[in-house]
């Protein structure tokens, strides 16, 4: 499992510096096999060990494909992986069009999802920080007008 969040900073060709206490277990996991592609609901990027990808990668290439929801999906998120692997210092070169989808300067978040990483710019992830402060009124009016998903009545943390 992946958590927490750390500020890193990309060097001057684009590489981002996996943090060491994540490079062993992505070792032993896929043998630092990794697929970095867009999130297209979130203007992010995601970082997967490559079998969590591939299960994914069928998933999504199971569904009808002439969906057009399946087929923009498909595009994005399949279109865009690509395979990268860290380098000896533990770096991954995030490519020029990766980083420009993602809006990513110098100072990038690197954020742990569970089975893969979230990668931010560090703007909007401050942005997502600052808009979360508003997610307990959100959950409270969502429960007093009855749209709150099933999935979350009587989940607190």
């Amino acid at each position: 499992m992946f958590r927490g969040s750390t500020l890193l900073a990309l060097d001057g060709k684009g590489r981002l510096s996996v943090p060491a206490k994540y490079r062993e277990r992505l070792t032993a996991q896929c043998g630092g096999r990794l697929m970095l592609t867009v999130d297209p609901s979130n203007g992010c990027l995601l970082l997967y060990p490559t079998p969590e990808f591939e299960t994914l990668e069928r998933q999504i290439n199971a569904l009808p494909g002439f969906n057009p929801m399946t087929q923009q999906l498909k595009l994005l998120f399949i279109g865009s992986a690509e395979e990268v692997e860290p380098d000896g210092a533990g770096r991954i070169l995030i490519s020029p069009f990766l980083r420009k989808f993602a809006k990513l300067e110098k100072g990038v978040v690197l954020v742990g999802q569970g089975n893969k990483f979230a990668i931010w710019s560090e703007a909007a992830w401050q942005a997502r920080l600052d808009a979360a402060s508003q997610l307990p009124d959100q959950l409270a009016a969502a429960a007093e007008n009855g749209t709150l998903p099933e999935e979350l009545k009587g989940f607190s943390l």
